[in-house]
């Protein structure tokens, strides 16, 4: 009976042994993470913390352990350890201030379960200041990178058409060169791949690459974007004056996209920089020297500009130095195959899908269709139609696929069709910028209130059937001021 009772308390001391031996990795583990960290018992009761807890609120262990777990709150406001003891279910990212110097911070809180049985709470808090810091710091270096590095390269370009074949084999040989560049095609056809991918194998390659589109501003900010200023140049001017893109890309590539439409007088100054490798800041007086490789991109006829006064012929000249002309999709339907399957799983990897292909009779219908849009315009059919299937379809069908002649029906402009149902290899160069962001703008806003239209006022369901964000689609709502004259939800 002795040796029972010996057995069974040898047992105990062993099993209690265990379990001290178990709380002391546990602690060791918790003070040793740089995460804050406080736990309590089923009674609300802090029971541990760890340095990184002290460092972050100001609160000690005489402060903090067999108190309330009310202790460390500033405001005043709920535990969240109470709560979680409450509903047995974990709390994630609530904002709130703790200890005597009100640090905000975000509280993660999970409960503590042995065998069935609730036992306490542990928390992971984080400072809110440092978040913010790493955020910005992650979102500087995320600019940083978009200017140091090329996105796409050359097996990034998809197509065996002879057309593609020939485009990148002169990309590949012009990459070699130090050369002026200058891509052609339609809007849509992948002249920014060509350019990602011709600085990614040049020699350049570590250096920057930068990508500026000519038409997005206006003449007197894309001069200061490019050249840079002297402080004090013009109102609103830093003093201290700005560097221009040029002067960002030194010993890198420049990206001018849409250079067509650039003025005659910045025309100048970049036929300058093309000759003397030499720029002068808006304001200065003082050339300063560049090395800048530049690639530029137009989808409008330059010849043709150049004999209306558009372009200067010079320029022109400076820039044709290599002229690569990128074939529309029309052109090359033969590649329509390998598009398709690229852009499929490219969306299985974006919204978490199994879709394995596309049925015959659903890529007739897009081998039928003319893409006025190019490959631009095909990413958005089939993004469109992989929102439109079910969760257990794997196969595109013809159901799936948008009407392809919508892009091209009669909404118009004082009875005038928007979209022609052709397109030439160039855009019409008669038509000028002022008139074709008309067209677009009212083309976009009818779009938008068709969709709402016909999604019964459901702007998730409009902005799908638009392939678009729900947060861009509520951007244009507002830019077209579309509340006013349709209800939406």
């Amino acid at each position: 009976m002795k040796e029972k009772k010996d057995f069974n308390k040898i047992k105990w001391i062993k099993e209690f042994a265990k379990q001290k031996e178990i709380q002391s990795t546990l602690e060791a583990i918790i003070h040793s993470t740089d995460d804050a960290i406080s736990v309590v018992d089923e009674k609300g009761l802090h029971t541990i913390i760890n340095p990184a807890y002290t460092r972050l609120t100001g609160l000690i262990e005489e402060d903090v352990l067999g108190k309330p777990s009310t202790i460390d709150i500033a405001d005043g406001g709920e535990s969240m350890h109470l709560k979680v003891l409450r509903t047995n279910k974990p709390v994630h990212g609530v904002r709130m201030r703790v200890g005597p110097n009100r640090k905000e911070v975000i509280v993660n809180v999970a409960p503590v379960i042995v065998d069935g049985v609730l036992k306490g709470t542990v928390a992971v808090i984080h400072d809110v200041s440092e978040i913010e810091y790493l955020t910005e710091e992650l979102n500087r270096v995320k600019r940083r990178v978009r200017h140091l590095e090329s996105k796409y390269t050359f097996e990034d370009i998809v197509g065996k058409s002879r057309g593609m074949i020939i485009a990148k084999e002169q990309a590949r040989k012009a990459a070699e060169t130090p050369a002026t560049v200058l891509l052609q095609g339609e809007s849509g056809t992948g002249k920014e791949l060509f350019a990602h991918a011709i600085h990614h194998v040049s020699k350049r390659k570590n250096r920057q690459f930068i990508r500026v589109n000519c038409s997005a501003l206006v003449d007197t900010l894309l001069e200061s974007e490019l050249f840079g200023y002297e402080g004090g140049a013009f109102t609103g001017a830093k003093r201290t004056g700005k560097r221009g893109l040029f002067e960002e890309a030194n010993k890198g590539t420049i990206f001018l996209d849409e250079i067509g439409v650039m003025s005659l007088n910045l025309q100048a100054k970049l036929l300058r920089v093309l000759q003397e490798k030499e720029i002068v800041k808006v304001g200065g007086s003082s050339p300063i020297n560049v090395d800048v490789r530049i690639i530029s991109a137009t989808n409008i006829d330059l010849k043709n500009a150049v004999k209306e006064g558009r372009f200067r012929e010079d320029l022109y000249y400076r820039l044709y130095v290599i002229p690569i002309f990128i074939p529309p999709l029309r052109e090359r339907k033969e590649d329509m195959p390998l598009l398709v399957n690229t852009l499929i799983r490219k969306y299985n990897q974006d919204f978490g899908r199994n879709i394995r292909g596309i049925l015959p009779e659903a890529l007739n219908l897009l081998l039928d269709y003319h893409w006025p849009g190019n490959v631009r315009e095909l990413e958005n059919v089939i993004e469109r139609a992989v929102i439109n299937m079910k969760l257990s379809e794997e196969l595109i069908s013809p159901k799936h696929i948008p009407p392809l002649t919508e892009l091209n029906k009669a909404e118009s402009i004082e009875g005038k069709p928007i979209i022609s149902s052709e397109s030439d290899n160039f855009a019409d160069s008669k038509l000028d910028k002022t008139n074709l962001k008309k067209i677009k703008d009212s083309t976009e806003r009818i779009a938008i209130i068709n969709a709402l239209k016909a999604s019964d006022g459901d702007s998730l369901k409009a902005a799908k059937k638009l392939g678009i964000s729900l947060r861009s689609f509520y951007y244009k709502i507002k830019k077209y001021d579309i509340k006013r004259i349709y209800k939406y939800k």
